[in-house]
Order: structure tokens, then sequence, then C-alpha cells
């Protein structure tokens, strides 16, 4: 009996947990662990923007450096010397490939570079049942982080992964919704990652 009550008394302590602090627990099992729903070589890559803000387009995925939430650092688009489409993070470089055509930054991925783009969804939805919404009063039930994830490696060895972030809603009888929802502070691009590449 003494058994059931402490397991009892766990299982309600997590439930409590869940509800108060159910962002936080996904965003860390999410650290671990993710639902990958697709993954996708690229072979363009195009920018539009002034060099620190903008969309990367990715064949017909648009990748925000909008609301970077990077604790202070910015990644920067432009070209190399010998003209090449390339990211500036932390002092690192990371060079897409060569720029084709003359009014606008794209490039065409390189034959020997692997680069994807991938969709991802927590493991760990949580409930959003306290919310309310005057206006219509249509709030999401649930709601759960997304991620795109860009990851290219070049011959060289040279690395680039970048992750953003979002939040999805989850609304009765309409199911998740597509769209990109931003919160201040917790969404955006969150990760940028250049490894054995150019100083």
């Amino acid at each position: 009996m003494r058994k059931v009550l402490i397991a009892l008394l766990i299982i309600l302590a997590l439930s409590g947990l869940w509800l108060w602090r159910g962002r936080d627990l996904s965003v860390l099992v999410d650290r671990f662990w993710v639902v990958e729903t697709s993954s996708r070589s690229i072979k363009t890559i195009a920018y539009e923007g002034n060099g620190t803000d903008g969309i990367l387009h990715i064949e017909d995925v648009a990748l925000s450096l909008n609301g970077v939430e990077l604790g202070g650092g910015q990644p920067s688009i432009g070209t190399t010397k010998d003209n090449q489409l390339a990211l500036s993070f932390n002092g690192m470089v990371f060079p897409f490939g060569p720029v084709s055509g003359s009014d606008t930054l794209a490039a065409t991925v390189p034959a020997d570079d692997v680069a994807l783009v991938k969709l991802q969804h927590s493991a760990i939805s949580w409930p959003n049942f306290f919310e309310l919404n005057f206006m219509t009063g249509n709030t999401p039930k649930w709601k759960r982080n997304i991620y795109q994830k860009l990851s290219w490696r070049k011959p060289t060895g040279a690395k680039l992964e970048m992750l953003w972030r979002y939040e999805q809603y989850f609304y009765p009888g309409g199911g998740w919704t597509e769209a990109l929802m931003t919160r201040q502070g917790a969404t955006g691009l969150i990760r940028v990652e250049i490894s054995n590449a150019a100083r």
C-alpha cells in the first residue's frame, strides 16, 4: 500500500510539473530526442536581405535570420573574395558555393557537398488548457516546438549546422497548425555552428 501511495504521489508531482512547466520540460527533452518528419537534399540557396538579417531561401523553404536568439551573436551573409555566397558567424566563414547570376545572391550546391534541410518536432507536447482568447474564444489546447535544421557538409570536412525553433499549436477539430508561431526570447534562429572552416 505504501509503495502504491508513493507511486501515486510521484505521478501527481510529475503531472503538476508538466502542467506548470510543460514548455521547459519539452525543451529539455528536445535536446536529446526529437521526431523527424522530413529530410531532403537541397540544390539551391538564395539570400534576400541586407547582410545581417533577412531570409535564406532553400528550395521552397524560407528560413528567417530576423529575431535571432543566439545570445548576442548575429550571422551575416555576403560574398567571399572568390565570389562565393557565404555565411559568417563568430569569426568563422562557411562558403555555400559560387554565386550564380549578377543581380541576386544565390548559389547552387556544389556536387560534392551534402546539404540537407530537416523538419522535426518535439517528442513531448505541453498542455495549454488555461489560456483564454476573449476575441475569438478559440485557443490551442496543446503546443509543441517545431524545428527547421540546415545541415551542410563539404568534402574538406567543413560543416555548418543551423537550427530554428518555432511553436506549433493544436486546435481540437483542426489538428496541428501549419504556421510557424513566434514567442519572444524562445523562437527563431537558436543555433549556428561552423566547424573545420577557414578563420
